[in-house]
């Protein structure tokens, strides 16, 4: 059977969820560490003969095999496991397009106003205005643009919104959950409990 007509073959037999090869693609690009062939024919349901001689066609697609071009990406085994990555020759290519897509870095004020919201939330705009003593209506909209933080509720008497942080906050400080934002009090002159006595 030509490769034609095995290819034909694998269109035609594959069940809804695409074939080996489809499955195998669509898990590895978003696979954020390398994976083994165990890990991967779990992912895909398949047998794990069958997900090396697909990683083997891949691996060959992506190299110009049959006369088809290089891509600019290739599926590299690293430490025991399969991941995708840039080709080397574009590596600079790269390092500069992420470089310049980095975002800018937060101002001071929206630390300070970020950090009253992780420690004191739920939090309206005017306490945290009254803790830090300035307007913070426009970074306020900067952190809600950032997705640094959400609105949670509004108040039933007075409309005011309450603000907190949300998941990407916590991902980007490499935390799981509030509880490991150091405690406050050891930075606080007096030695108060949070804000709380900053605010009374």
């Amino acid at each position: 059977m030509s490769d034609e007509q095995t290819e034909t073959a694998e269109r035609v037999d594959a069940p809804a969820g695409g074939t080996v090869t489809q499955r195998l693609e669509a898990v590895l690009m978003i696979a954020d560490e390398p994976l083994s062939v165990v890990s991967l024919a779990t992912a895909v349901g398949a047998p794990v003969p069958a997900v090396r001689q697909a990683i083997e066609t891949l691996v060959a697609d992506y190299d110009g095999a049959a006369g088809g071009p290089v891509r600019g990406f290739e599926l590299r085994e690293v430490g025991g496991g399969w991941r995708f990555y840039v080709r080397e020759q574009f590596d600079d290519l790269v390092a500069d397009f992420v470089g310049g897509q980095a975002p800018a870095r937060l101002s001071q004020a929206a630390l300070e106003t970020l950090a009253v919201i992780a420690y004191k939330q739920p939090v309206t705009r005017s306490q945290v205005a009254s803790i830090r003593a300035v307007n913070v209506d426009s970074v306020v909209r900067t952190l809600l643009a950032r997705g640094l933080i959400t609105e949670l509720y509004a108040d039933p008497e007075t409309g005011a919104v309450n603000y907190g942080t949300t998941d990407l906050l916590l991902q980007q400080l490499g935390i799981n959950s509030l509880d490991g934002l150091p405690p406050i009090s050891p930075l606080l002159d007096d030695g108060a409990d949070g804000f709380d006595e900053l605010t009374a």
